[in-house]
């Protein structure tokens, strides 16, 4: 068995002199609360803190990094248990035969922090260790010192958004609320299944979001009410953020007229792909105009062609690690919503991109001029050392590091949150110590960013 060890500089830049400085920066950040603003966690976790099943069910089977890598392999996702019924033991057997596909990738680096650090295991995962992982971690899960809430403690979580949708009760969140646990766990709004009109299932949210509101989401301007009532529900059961995971970063600012007609077209099953489309980009500046109202603040995620694998989707259903990214226009397409809002200083939007060619070209210089716009970190499949680092070398001589949001983790696998943040604070302190090293910045400076970038940003940004 070959050991496993982390390095403490693991991370941060060879050179030993600016290597020198980044480890100082992170000295000072590297405890800070976890402020995880964005996410994917389940809430009833939390809500019910039943512990977890075992290491397949919580490590492998929610996360697509993981399984898309072995699918690109030829294991089939029946064998991992999705989609189908298998044996977890099986199951993560084969993750850990294969483990050596995450060579050089930023999942192979969380779930070594995660082996590590959470669970204490100083052997590499590999065939002749899978049993030996898979029994430590699953004994584990079962003591109360692994439960979710002791964890979300142990990991120094200072508060985490989940993302919920417009017909959900929120009957977690409720629950922990009404707990009397200290843990702070908020939910996000996330309207797309009843605003993207291609969304599988949509006839039917919008007849389930007229039953939940008691308005006619079949008439645009009931359709309207009933955001704003589930909008103010989701205020109040804790949510400061809105998201929008639109195909694109299109917007539109037509007249009600257009408007209303166009809804008609959308509900009564007659439209275009461009109908559908330009309804999305309407509503995106709907949704600004009520961020305007409510101050919600608000996120759009677009650039990603959704299960473009259309064999896998028809089998498995969505989210199945077959998103790829595509190239994505912000100066026009953000034009008509910013007509409207980009000079105000009481709505915020965040930008984030999968095109990374847009970072220097389109978005660093938009949220450098425009008061409500901010940047999301490297997002999804750039959520990398390379990434981050392209990130900031990209954005920062046009947008600064203001107005940017720091780093949110936005995934579902839950372990893996405090090794991402480890992850971002020992890459922008990297990016902080190369600056001082040039004497481009101060070192009094670059600790003053360092802990905006790991914590102060985020909170502010999400009002949190």
């Amino acid at each position: 068995m070959r050991p496993l060890k982390l390095d403490d500089d693991r991370l941060f830049p060879a050179d030993p002199a600016v290597r020198s400085i980044a480890r100082e920066l992170y000295g000072e950040v590297c405890d800070l609360p976890i402020i995880s603003p964005h996410g994917h966690t389940d809430p009833s976790w939390f809500a019910l803190n039943q512990p977890f099943g075992n290491a397949a069910e919580l490590l492998l089977q929610p996360d697509h990094y993981l399984f898309r890598m072995l699918y690109s392999q030829g294991v089939r996702l029946e064998d991992l248990g999705i989609g189908a019924d298998a044996n977890p033991r099986v199951a993560w057997r084969i993750l850990a035969e294969n483990f050596h596909l995450f060579r050089g990738t930023p999942s192979r680096i969380w779930l070594d922090w995660v082996f590590t650090e959470v669970f204490g295991i100083e052997v590499r995962l590999e065939g002749e260790t899978a049993d030996l992982y898979y029994d430590t971690i699953t004994e584990a899960l079962a003591t109360d010192a692994f439960r979710p809430r002791t964890l979300f403690e142990r990991f120094n979580i200072e508060v985490i958004a989940t993302t919920e949708n417009p017909l959900d009760t929120l009957e977690h969140h409720r629950t922990i609320r009404e707990s009397g646990w200290s843990g702070r766990v908020v939910t996000a709004y996330r309207p797309d299944p009843v605003v993207d009109p291609e969304f599988e299932g949509f006839a039917g949210n919008l007849a389930k979001f007229s039953e939940l509101t008691g308005e006619d989401c079949l008439s645009w301007q009931g359709y309207l009410a009933a955001h704003r009532k589930r909008r103010a529900f989701f205020a109040a059961m804790g949510a400061t953020s809105t998201d929008h995971g639109h195909p694109t970063a299109r917007t539109a600012d037509l007249s009600p007229i257009e408007a209303e007609a166009l809804f008609g077209r959308i509900v009564g099953g007659d439209f275009s792909e461009w109908d559908a489309e330009l309804f999305r980009a309407q509503m995106l500046t709907e949704m600004a105009a009520m961020s305007l109202d409510d101050g919600l603040v608000m996120q759009i995620h677009p650039g990603s062609f959704r299960n473009h694998n259309a064999a896998l989707f028809a089998s498995h259903g969505r989210d199945k690690g077959a998103d790829i990214p595509m190239r994505t226009d912000y100066v026009e397409a953000l034009k008509p919503l910013l007509d409207r809002f980009g000079n105000s200083r009481d709505f915020t939007l965040i930008l984030f991109t999968l095109d990374e060619s847009s970072y220097a070209r389109e978005l660093a210089p938009l949220a450098g001029h425009y008061p409500c716009l901010r940047l999301g970190p490297a997002w999804w499949f750039h959520d990398s050392p390379e990434g981050m680092r392209r990130f900031r070398r990209m954005t920062t001589e046009t947008a600064g590091f203001y107005n940017t949001v720091g780093f949110n983790d936005d995934t579902r696998a839950f372990l893996s949150i405090p090794a991402r943040h480890d992850l971002a604070r020992r890459i922008d302190c990297g990016f902080l110590a190369e600056l001082v090293a040039e004497h481009r910045l101060e070192l009094d400076e670059a600790h003053e960013v360092a802990r905006a970038l790991a914590y102060d940003l985020a909170k502010a940004a999400y009002k949190l």
